[in-house]
């Protein structure tokens, strides 16, 4: 059976918490569910190492603007990991070339990537905080479940995900307006602080 199905709805999730996805693989080729995950993803080390970046994006993921800051780091991790995991899962199964589904599986989690942070921005605009942890919940929730889903349906999955991505890609150009507000609220405090150094080290009188 191919695949593809599985490298894309992976790439799909590992866009939104690619820490989320490496652990769920792992714990599910661990314990049997499957056998289509790489020995490399079920080691313990790296279970644990995922295990604990996993608890620090939850909590960074639902403090309004860390969880910006933090999607600008993982601008680069996620994709990768998106493109290592598809490798692996394409050489596990050799149904599909390594090198394609690395590349299946990076730009898919490139673009949700980019769906994900221009997300948070626009929710971001909005003084309360309440609606940012709604979205980090939903976020966390969805992967798990599609992740887990694809495990057993992964066409299913996949289609599903394709679904969101597209949805996600519509909402980021509705709200568009709402994002331009976030970097120029960004970009004004930055001004701000670097204004108020200056003032810092300006020598009296």
């Amino acid at each position: 059976m191919s695949v593809l199905p599985l490298v894309f709805t992976s790439g799909w999730a590992s866009g939104i918490n690619a820490y989320a996805v490496v652990l769920l693989l792992g714990v599910f080729g661990a314990t049997g569910l499957t056998d289509e995950v790489p020995a490399s993803l079920q080691r313990t080390d790296v279970l644990v190492v995922v295990g604990v970046l996993f608890l620090c994006e939850v909590v960074a993921d639902k403090i309004p603007y860390m969880d910006s800051v933090w999607d600008s780091v993982h601008t680069v991790i996620r994709p990768l990991a998106g493109a290592v995991v598809a490798a692996l899962l394409a050489g596990e199964s050799g149904s599909l070339p390594e090198l394609a589904a690395a590349a299946i599986g990076g730009s898919t989690a490139l673009m949700s990537h980019l769906v994900k942070a221009g997300t948070r921005m626009a929710v971001n605009s909005s003084p309360e905080p309440f609606s940012n942890i709604a979205v980090s919940i939903a976020e966390d929730l969805g992967v798990a479940g599609i992740v887990t889903f694809a495990i057993f349906h992964p066409v299913a999955a996949a289609v599903i995900a394709g679904t969101l991505l597209l949805l996600g890609i519509v909402i980021v150009a509705f709200l568009a307006s709402r994002i331009r507000r976030f970097l120029r609220r960004r970009a004004q405090r930055c001004e701000e602080k670097r204004l108020a150094g200056a003032d810092a080290h300006r020598p009296p009188g």
